[in-house]
């Protein structure tokens, strides 16, 4: 039978399951990746690529002390000799750990351009120099004296160690990362000189509870230095393993030029790339994400980080940031997975579990050293005694050696000769565990000391050579009782580990870069807003502002009004209201779609500046402009009792739940639905109760007064309502506003009118004391301002209610002198009132100042106009205490 037919033996071909063997070849592929690729060893924090770095970065002499040598020297040695993978994996572990920005303690000295935190990547290995940091060295100490075990290389040509002997927890100092099978780590750096203490804080009492460890060591150390929020994600991670840490980037709030001010960026997580940070923050500025950045640029340089984002005039730099965590990396978390090697397999531990896997680890490498370094010692020491024994009998080796013929001789003659203890008796004890050629008083030389003796050279005879010898002795003999000492007992080796930890302490530790501040999860951005009282202001090109209530000051009637607003020639404030920062606001547009925005999100703006385009502020679409602006009630539980009512400029009336404008989208929603072609108008929406009254004023003064109820509630939204009002052909509605009922009936209302406490002659009193006090307290004032500057106040009573769609009542006589209607509200004496005129001319009056007169009056002058200025817009301010006396002080 030949070799081929042998070969295809049936009988020599076994059939396995392919299923086995996928699951068996899996399994060994898995687990070398695991062990020896991707996660650290816990007793070194190394993983395989770093280690053979670094030893092998030693074993060439590329070493702190001494100059740098190109990195692809390096590289080629690593994967010439331990790491038979690409050069470019080998060269990238060897760049990061160049990298202060990745690195809390970096174990390679760098020169040349290893990247940046942008991140680009690091120059050609070609171009670049490398040699070990000194702190480095703490890793491989003692590498040479036997405290690790070692294995063959790929090839088995070499050996390498299985792992350093490392003088401090790496693993924790420098964190790890790294992605397995099945299974990925992410530690977290922390700072050294904690570590290091947390260290010592174990040895001195094993039984230290994690949460005590965590006083010791609060958290990572981000080699970055960004803000930590809360411990809770450390504790986590720390007890169990796992946790998430909240990083926040460092920032500084800059004064610019003028009013402008500027967010300073001047740390940023860690491992967030900051050319990313600074798209991502241009983006969602772009998105209106972020609202108020104006400007953003990068002005980083060897000095740190500097991120700039120039502010607009009217963003508030707390909700901004607010917002900058939200939407962007400059706040971001760091997911720790403390999964590491550990007797040969993965574990997740946590902070205490990694303290003390590498205390046992030092007490292991101190104790294999102290060995090493005994039975050193103890050789030493053999070899001077035989040189003791020579030096002792002098004249006789002489003899022998003189007398022998060949050195072989010499060396047997030596060997057989039994020499008397004598003088080496003290010495001899020392290593007597070691000496087995002592008999009683007699002492036989070995053959190691034989051939030391015969390669003695003679200046080593004089006495001053004996001298050495004995004195190098007796320092071995104190050496070897010192490791003797060690070995023998716990606590002398555990004190040479704490001087070892304290004297890497004091070279090597720095200060914490990471600050830990209070967590501050769940902040809204309105959280961070003052509450204050706002005037809105809206023109009729569409512009709108905010601006402080207290920077207007209250003047007598007939003032000559201060500038409230600076406009374009074509421009005037059609509308304004005071309201609170934190109170929503509905816009209605001439398109019939409803808008809801906060008043602090508006752009604020002192009493002269013009305020910004309502286009820029709402999704509005070609054509579209707002027409109403309704302040909402700031309580939202109070709207399930609300209606809104709409009014337009024909008469048309809608009354609806506020529940279908409780939730209004960012983009809008439907409000109204206008027929096409119609050259109808929103003119007012207003909020009321169905106890409450409508009042509708019209430009030819009249007015016409019917309960809520009149009008049924809508359930839709697109529906074009009922008729309110009948007008005539050149009339239009202009204002719609609320009253509220008092419970008298018609006569109970004409008999308080005759005995009003504001008539300054009443003809007696009221027959029912008890109403009129009632009528008195819920009394209301319609306030009615025209276009010429005339206006008056008159009793809501005197605006009797009748059923809706009739023409209504006079509001206001002498047209041709008034001009035309411009506003007509409810109103109270105790509030201000506040005009714009079409020149942006402001004034703002006490109410109180005003006499109250009929319905059917004419009025009185509430502003002197110019000849060719009008008002546009009146709105009613109401007063507290405080604030008239803030405005009284007011120049």
């Amino acid at each position: 039978m030949t070799d081929e037919t042998a070969l295809a033996d049936p009988s020599d071909i076994s059939p396995i399951s392919i299923v086995e063997e996928m699951k068996a070849s899996y399994l060994d592929y898995a687990m070398s990746v695991i062990v020896a690729r991707a996660l650290p060893d816990v007793r070194d924090g190394l993983k395989p690529v770093h280690r053979r770095i670094l030893f092998s970065a030693q074993e060439s002499g590329f070493v702190y002390n001494r100059p740098y040598r190109k990195s692809a020297r390096l590289v080629g040695e690593v994967m010439g000799k331990y790491h038979p993978h690409g050069d470019s994996s080998i060269y990238d572990a060897l760049a990061r750990m160049t990298q202060d920005w990745s690195m809390r303690v970096p174990l390679i000295d760098g020169q040349g351009n290893f990247g940046s935190m942008d991140p680009d990547p690091p120059a050609a290995m070609r171009y670049t120099e490398a040699r070990l940091a000194k702190v480095a060295t703490a890793l491989l100490d003692d590498l040479d004296k036997d405290t690790v075990d070692f294995q063959p290389n790929y090839d088995a040509s070499e050996s390498e160690p299985q792992v350093l002997p490392a003088r401090f927890p790496n693993l924790l100092v420098n964190g790890a990362g790294g992605i397995a099978v099945g299974m990925a780590t992410n530690i977290p750096p922390h700072n050294l000189g904690e570590v290091l203490r947390a260290c010592l804080a174990y040895i001195d009492n094993p039984g230290i509870t994690t949460d005590e460890l965590i006083q010791i060591v609060p958290g990572p150390d981000f080699p970055t230095a960004p803000l930590i929020l809360g411990q809770s994600g450390a504790r986590s991670a720390y007890h169990t393993g796992r946790g998430s840490i909240m990083m926040r980037s460092r920032h500084e709030v800059e004064e610019g030029r003028g009013d402008r001010r500027s967010i300073v960026l001047t740390a940023i997580p860690y491992q967030v790339g900051k050319n990313s940070l600074v798209e991502k923050i241009a983006e969602a500025a772009k998105d209106k994400r972020i609202e108020g950045i104006s400007d953003i640029r990068d002005e980083s340089s060897r000095e740190g980080v500097r991120i700039v984002m120039d502010l607009k005039r009217d963003a508030t730099p707390d909700v901004v940031l607010n917002q900058l965590w939200r939407n962007t990396p400059a706040q971001s978390s760091f997911p720790a997975n403390m999964l590491a090697i550990r007797g040969g397999r993965p574990e997740l531990l946590g902070l205490r579990e990694i303290i003390e896997a590498f205390v046992k680890f030092r007490e292991e490498v101190i104790t294999r050293r102290t060995k090493f370094e005994l039975n050193k010692a103890r050789d030493r020491a053999h070899i001077l005694l035989g040189l003791v024994v020579a030096v002792s009998n002098l004249d006789e080796v002489v003899k022998i050696i003189r007398g022998s013929s060949s050195p072989a001789e010499a060396r047997e003659t030596l060997l057989a000769k039994e020499w008397p203890v004598g003088e080496i008796a003290p010495y001899l004890r020392l290593v007597e565990a070691i000496e087995t050629e002592v008999s009683g008083d007699i002492y036989k030389l070995s053959d190691i000391q034989v051939r030391a003796i015969l390669d003695l050279r003679l200046h080593r005879l004089t006495a001053l050579g004996r001298d050495e010898i004995g004195k190098e002795l007796a320092e071995l003999a104190q050496a070897i009782a010192a490791y003797l000492a060690i070995l023998g007992d716990r606590r002398k080796l555990y004190a040479v580990m704490r001087e070892e930890l304290e004297a890497i302490e004091s070279e090597f530790a720095t200060p914490r870069l990471s600050e830990i501040t209070a967590a501050a999860d769940g902040i809204e951005d309105e959280d961070l807003i003052e509450r204050e009282e706002m005037v809105v202001t809206v023109t009729v090109q569409g512009y709108i502002k905010r601006t402080p209530l207290e920077s207007f000051r209250a003047q007598a009637r007939g003032g000559k009004g201060r500038s409230g607003m600076a406009t374009k020639d074509e421009d005037a404030v059609t509308e304004l209201f005071v309201t609170s920062t934190h109170t929503p606001v509905l816009f209605f547009s001439t398109a019939g779609k409803v808008y809801r925005l906060k008043v602090w999100r508006l752009p604020e703006g002192g009493p002269a500046t013009r305020g910004r385009p309502m286009v820029n502020l709402l999704p509005l679409g070609p054509g579209e402009t707002i027409q109403t602006v309704l302040p909402l009630p700031e309580d939202e539980e109070s709207w399930k009792d609300l209606h809104v009512m709409f009014a337009t400029a024909t008469g048309t009336v809608r009354r609806n739940s506020m529940d279908a404008f409780a939730n209004v989208p960012s983009n809008g929603k439907l409000a109204m639905r206008f027929d096409e072609g119609s050259e109808d108008r929103l003119i007012g929406v207003a909020l009321l109760s169905e106890e409450d009254d409508v009042l509708l004023a019209t430009r030819q003064g009249k007015a016409i007064r019917f309960a809520a109820t009149d009008v049924r509630e809508f359930q839709s939204r697109t529906a074009t309502g009922v008729r309110g009002m009948t007008l005539k052909d050149d009339d239009e509605v202009i204002s719609l506003s609320v009253l509220h009922r008092s419970g008298a009936n018609q006569e109970q209302r004409e008999e308080y009118l005759r005995f009003a406490p504001w008539k300054p002659e009443k003809e007696g009193e009221m027959a029912d004391q008890a109403m009129f006090a009632l009528m008195k307290e819920r009394e209301q004032f319609i306030l009615t301002v025209c276009a010429n500057g005339y206006g008056k106040l008159s009793s809501a009573y005197d605006y009797r209610r009748t059923g809706r769609g009739g023409q209504g009542i006079t509001n206001i006589d002498n047209i041709a002198r008034n001009g035309r209607v411009v506003a007509s509200f409810s109103a109270t004496q105790g509030d201000q009132l506040m005009l714009v005129t079409d020149q942006a001319k402001l004034i703002r009056m006490g109410l109180d100042s005003l006499r109250v007169i009929g319905r059917n009056s004419a009025g009185v002058r509430l502003f002197n106009v110019a000849d060719d200025e009008h008002v546009v817009s009146a709105a009613r301010i109401e007063e507290s205490d405080e604030d008239g006396e803030a405005d009284s002080s007011e120049a």
